[in-house]
């Protein structure tokens, strides 16, 4: 089996319009949840997000653009920008040929949805544009990721809500490993933060109205947030043969599924997932020094991630570093997996954690180093990321230092 690194990283989040941006924001411990600015914002009971901000489309795409582009995937055509650029690859040729797309996304293009639903339903239009299906399509990010580059190889788009882009990521280690293709640009994206996209998830009953307050015993609840990660993923010898700069090696990958409720999260289903990863990459549970937690911020998941920690990692569980970064972005949902990877980059090449910020009381049931309020600087050789969906879908991915 071949080697698999990563040699480009973008993202557009609630924390910054860059890699760079982004880092400073987690190492600084800022939270970017913020009060939503949304179009009848005052109709909704949570009024909170992680939203983008001082984000103008026209200054990255034309009107022929925007009028095929939803907001997802206008942010993860700015974050395979950032992720291309870094890695310096053209694809022309064979290569071309050999290089493909997967990414994730839950909601896809929910934005366009909630708009032309409005139009017809509320507004009475009896017409809309002729390229609502291609802007509102989930895969629509990906094919025009697939354009832009001219990526000729396997291209799609995977759905499994809040594991999407963990997914998408396992898919396209895996076909770089297996020889299927030399390099894959992944990820995910979601844009979520529209009217229709909060009162549905008001419905769930999930939901905090003040902030994000993971594995803390007076937690409230999750925050919804946007945004995207995209990273290259090449073959190790490819990357070396043209001198590419590596941020990290994906070591491993496993997906499991629960097969007990559509919103409760199950220990076994988790643990599984994680012991898998562990497998897949050849670690021992004492190799792994930080965790990057699916984290969201309600009783029920807090409390069973950390249980199935336990479980696998034993006494060593105790030395583990976990922490929450939806504290800081929000739950990005779809796109949550790929934002959150940047984290485990971060752990592996700078040597800082990121924290989990507004907490604020221990839980007993929640008793790990949850690395609480402020980054700290420790050195890690692997790490580990989560992501449990409803539906009990689960997908762990592990990265080491090359």
């Amino acid at each position: 089996m071949k080697r698999v690194v990563i040699t480009g990283a973008g993202t557009i989040n609630p924390l910054g319009h860059s890699v760079p941006e982004t880092f400073a924001a987690m190492k600084a411990g800022t939270c970017g949840i913020a009060e939503l600015d949304i179009r009848d914002v005052e109709r909704l009971s949570i009024r909170i997000g992680g939203q983008v901000k001082n984000y103008e489309p026209d200054s990255h795409f034309n009107r022929q653009q925007l009028a095929l582009y939803d907001r997802f995937t206008q942010f993860t055509l700015l974050a395979a920008r950032e992720a291309v650029g870094q890695s310096g690859l053209e694809f022309s040729g064979q290569l071309a040929n050999l290089s493909g797309v997967v990414l994730g996304t839950s909601g896809g293009g929910l934005n366009t949805q909630d708009e032309n639903y409005r139009a017809v339903y509320e507004e009475g239009k009896n017409r809309v544009h002729p390229f609502i299906v291609p802007k509102l399509m989930n895969n629509a990010a990906a094919s025009h990721v697939s354009m832009e580059w001219n990526l000729r190889g396997p291209s799609f788009t995977v759905a499994t809500a809040c594991a999407s882009s963990n997914h998408a990521m396992g898919q396209a280690f895996w076909l770089v490993r297996n020889g299927v293709a030399d390099v894959m640009v992944t990820g995910g994206s979601e844009s979520m933060l529209c009217f229709g996209g909060v009162k549905a998830w008001e419905g769930l009953r999930v939901m905090s109205k003040d902030t994000c307050r993971p594995f803390s015993a007076n937690r409230s609840g999750m925050v919804q947030g946007e945004g995207a990660g995209v990273f290259v993923f090449e073959e190790l010898e490819h990357a070396r043969a043209r001198g590419a700069e590596i941020l990290a090696e994906v070591l491993g990958f496993s997906m499991t599924a629960d097969a007990s409720d559509i919103v409760m999260p199950s220990k076994h289903g988790a643990s599984r997932a994680i012991q898998g990863a562990l497998r897949d990459a050849r670690l021992n549970p004492s190799d792994v020094g930080y965790i990057n937690a699916h984290g969201t911020g309600t009783a029920a998941n807090d409390k069973t991630e950390c249980a199935a920690v336990s479980d696998v990692f034993g006494a060593h569980a105790d030395r583990l570093m976990i922490s929450s970064t939806k504290s800081m972005h929000g739950h990005l949902i779809g796109g949550t997996g790929a934002v959150e990877l940047l984290a485990c980059i971060m752990a592996l090449r700078d040597g800082v954690i990121a924290p989990t910020v507004g907490y604020e009381e221990p839980d007993p049931e929640c008793a790990l180093d949850v690395v609480p309020n402020e980054a700290r600087e420790a050195k890690v050789d692997a790490v580990l990321s989560n992501a449990f969906a409803f539906g009990g879908l689960n997908a762990v991915l592990a990265l080491g230092r090359v």
